[in-house]
């Protein structure tokens, strides 16, 4: 195929050719425009995305005893909708650049649709456990969506604006989780909790929706490409591997505590399904809603002091969440948990603006300036952030395990959030160590020249 003829199949995809959102004069023009347009239609797709990877902490709900699955059985279902949603991130991630953003948006929406027909055809007493664990399984695909998202909208904004725009792409995605949860309320509160089919029956044409309006108003970058040595290089930076424990705790909390908080409040409460639907979505809905602005004052304050202190404000919550646990009090347990779900929230937003001001200065610290900075930045932090997702992402499935583990060995949730706790103080302790505790300048000599120090305390 000639050059002339790939660029027209290209320009008939919606190929963007030039992209430089780092050129004020591009941006103002052209670039905000088509930057934010994609936004818009990214964050719905990922949205439903998010509904359909937490569809089991909903499906749950409506598994009474006559399904014959006790709550360590219900955890575990959920935990494996949490990992494969974590794993498939990887492959998310550099799909973008291969297929690109606007395709593969239409792509991963148009698969949600084998995970929610599957419990469609399958929801009701009688169905094996195998069968239930099979569908959590291909639940798991609506995970990767955030990757892909994420990855894509990095790509569209100027460093300047990262911490907004990945915060507004993410915390829309993570409304998906409330809102499918809001939904399962009004089919429990309305028909009873015998009919889940209702619930799903409600997202397959908003599937069909989301990939129609990604096809028809979201585009390719062409300037975005694989590109195996950032990856390699992101891999062997120890600021991947740590910002990812970074994440772990706070999406991981986030996604994790998302998925069981319902199953907890009917295991540890007694809730009924239609008590626990009525309180499960208002802490995901207020740690979605506040991601952005953990993004914005990350861009003001700095990501690494923003985050630091919401590790501590974490520690503090999980206290009086046990607290709670230990007198059985299910308000002050109330406030506890949703204080938890704030604080990841703000959390996510902070820690997703430290990755691409970490790879920042680090260009800065290796002598590059400019276009070059910037460039090597990009590369490096696009390559990073599909990992951190997916690693952060597994703390979900860490908090469910927790969770399953102590229900089996105590009968409540109390050892599983001493657990979280002891977490959170040492993200706090490695976040203060690594990107804000000043480093001793090196002593100047006659014969050296004075290197820059490399300091975290912006980013």
């Amino acid at each position: 195929m000639t050059a002339r003829a790939t660029a027209q199949q290209r320009r008939s995809g919606r190929w963007i050719e030039r992209w430089d959102p780092e050129d004020e004069e591009f941006w103002a023009t052209t670039g905000e425009k088509v930057a934010r347009r994609n936004l818009l239609y990214s964050v719905l797709s990922e949205h439903i995305g998010f509904s359909i990877w937490s569809l089991w902490s909903v499906l749950v709900l409506f598994m009474g005893p006559e399904y014959g699955i006790d709550p360590a059985g219900k955890f575990f279902l959920i935990g494996t909708a949490t990992l494969v949603g974590a794993a498939i991130r990887v492959p998310y991630t550099f799909a973008v650049a291969r297929f690109g953003g606007r395709n593969w948006t239409v792509f991963s929406a148009l698969l949600l649709l084998a995970p929610t027909l599957a419990a469609f055809a399958v929801m009701e007493p009688g169905t094996s456990y195998t069968t239930f664990l099979m569908v959590a399984v291909l639940t798991g695909v609506g995970g990767g969506n955030f990757a892909s998202s994420m990855t894509n909208i990095n790509a569209f904004f100027p460093l300047r604006k990262k911490g907004w725009a990945l915060g507004l792409n993410a915390g829309g995605g993570n409304i998906g989780v409330p809102v499918v949860q809001l939904m399962g309320l009004l089919v429990i509160g309305v028909v009873g909790a015998g009919h889940p089919r209702l619930l799903l029956g409600i997202y397959l044409p908003l599937i069909v929706l989301a990939a129609t309006l990604a096809a028809l108003r979201m585009d390719n970058l062409a300037p975005v490409r694989n590109d195996t040595r950032a990856v390699r290089e992101s891999v062997s930076d120890p600021h991947t591997w740590i910002m990812s424990f970074l994440y772990v705790g706070t999406f991981g909390s986030f996604i994790g505590y998302s998925f069981a908080f319902g199953l907890v409040l009917q295991t540890q409460f007694g809730r009924t399904p239609l008590q626990a639907a009525s309180l499960t979505f208002i802490g995901p809905l207020l740690g979605s809603l506040i991601r952005p602005v953990g993004g914005l004052l990350a861009d003001r304050f700095g990501g690494a002091r923003i985050t630091l202190w919401n590790f501590a404000a974490m520690a503090v919550a999980t206290l009086v969440v046990i607290f709670a646990s230990l007198r059985e009090s299910l308000p002050v347990f109330l406030v506890g948990f949703t204080a938890l779900f704030v604080l990841s929230g703000l959390g996510n937003g902070s820690t997703f603006k430290m990755i691409p001001g970490i790879f920042q200065a680090k260009a800065l610290a290796r002598g590059l300036t400019g276009e070059a900075a910037d460039a090597w930045a990009r590369r490096l932090s696009g390559a990073a952030i599909g990992l951190i997702g997916a690693v952060g992402a597994v703390g979900g499935l860490g908090i469910n395990l927790a969770f399953r583990q102590s229900f089996l060995s105590v009968g409540n949730a109390t050892a599983a959030f001493t657990a979280f706790l002891v977490c959170y103080a040492l993200c706090f302790v490695v976040t203060w160590a690594v990107y804000l505790r000043r480093p001793a300048p090196a002593p100047a000599t006659a014969a050296t020249e004075p290197k820059p120090q490399l300091s975290y305390a912006e980013v």
